[in-house]
């Protein structure tokens, strides 16, 4: 979001003019493992992105972003900016070090440290983050970046073997989960990506899946549909959830059912409806894709959105039916406790 004020951090293959230089972008098979490929004519790397599962489903504050530079033939040079903008770009952050390849952002009530492992110099760039390395072919270095609370205690040093632990644990994750699909068909490749998606689109925590991991996206340039779409939309997670119930993941069908109730048992929302459908906050200060402004974020209640978008009531359609018409089959009874409370209008 806003690339002048936003931040980011970025590695990539980096040559003057592009050096006829070809990018491709693939999912390393059946996980959520992302390869970005550089082809140049002096050489071939990749850059994989990943991030660690975490085995708890309580709330944590820790979360680690890695990612790994490798070079499979010839040589080839790799750039890497960090721009942290906390709290949308609208709050400073301070930059120190803790290390000879770490350096600590610190936000207001957050924590951002930078590792990488030998051979990616660090350099201070204002409060900022830059490196410029070059790998030949059967090396590799990484970069991780790990957020945390303000004051918490600094990830543990790093190093190419523990990358590469991290890596098969991420792999091993995503096969262990699949085994749960049901499915079996032509389209195998095409549902288990699916799958994938949805559940990183779910927070463990709740079980709740978000709508998008988009922000500041408009639905049309130049249109005022520029929403924070990182939270729960209640029908749509609904048939988010009757997919992952259809394909046979059992576990995140329940994980739904007891945060809805939980909602649901918390009280009506302001509107008097048992349940909100969707929430905003507006970011004045910041522009989203091609310069569409202002940015929707957050939990405030969009009434006039509401009113015009309302769902269909819970019986609109034959007990027992799903939208295809088709009789649902017997898993779907993990989400049919919470029915005879739910009203929509």
């Amino acid at each position: 979001m806003d690339s002048e004020r936003g931040g980011h951090c970025r590695l990539a293959a980096e040559y003057p003019d592009g050096n006829g230089m070809t990018v491709r972008q693939l999912y390393l098979s059946d996980t959520a493992v992302l390869i970005t490929r550089f082809m140049a004519p002096d050489g071939v790397g990749e850059v994989a992105d990943f991030m660690v599962p975490i085995d708890s489903s309580a709330p944590t504050d820790t979360h680690r972003l890695v990612r790994v530079a490798r070079v499979v033939r010839g040589s080839v040079p790799f750039a890497l900016t960090c721009q942290p903008r906390f709290d949308y770009g609208r709050a400073p952050h301070t930059l120190s070090w803790t290390g000879d390849h770490s350096a600590l952002f610190h936000g207001p009530g957050t924590d951002l440290h930078l590792q990488s492992t030998a051979g990616v110099t660090l350099l201070a760039d204002g409060n900022d983050i830059t490196a410029r390395f070059t790998l030949s072919a059967g090396h590799a270095a990484a970069v991780v970046l790990t957020s945390t609370a303000s004051g918490d205690r600094a990830p543990p040093h790093l190093s190419l073997a523990g990358v590469a632990d991290a890596l098969e644990t991420c792999r091993t994750f995503w096969l262990s989960w699949l085994r749960s699909c049901t499915y079996r068909g032509r389209w195998q490749d095409i549902v288990n990506r699916s799958a994938i998606t949805l559940k990183l689109l779910t927070y463990a925590p709740t079980g709740a899946p978000i709508a998008a991991a988009t922000m500041g996206l408009p639905e049309q340039i130049g249109g005022e549909r520029n929403w924070d779409y990182r939270y729960t939309w209640v029908r749509d997670a609904s048939l988010s959830v009757r997919a992952l119930i259809d394909l046979g993941f059992q576990e995140e069908a329940h994980a739904f059912r007891r945060w809805l109730r939980e909602r649901i048992e918390a009280g009506r929302s302001a509107s008097g409806d048992p349940l909100q459908i969707m929430w905003r906050r507006l970011i004045d200060q910041g522009h989203g894709c091609n310069l569409c402004s202002p940015v929707p974020h957050g939990p405030r209640r969009f009434q006039r959105w509401l009113d015009r978008q309302r769902p269909p009531r819970a019986d609109s359609r034959p007990r027992g039916h799903g939208a295809s018409g088709h009789r649902r089959s017997s898993t779907s009874s993990a989400c049919t406790t919470i029915r005879p409370r739910k009203r929509w209008c």
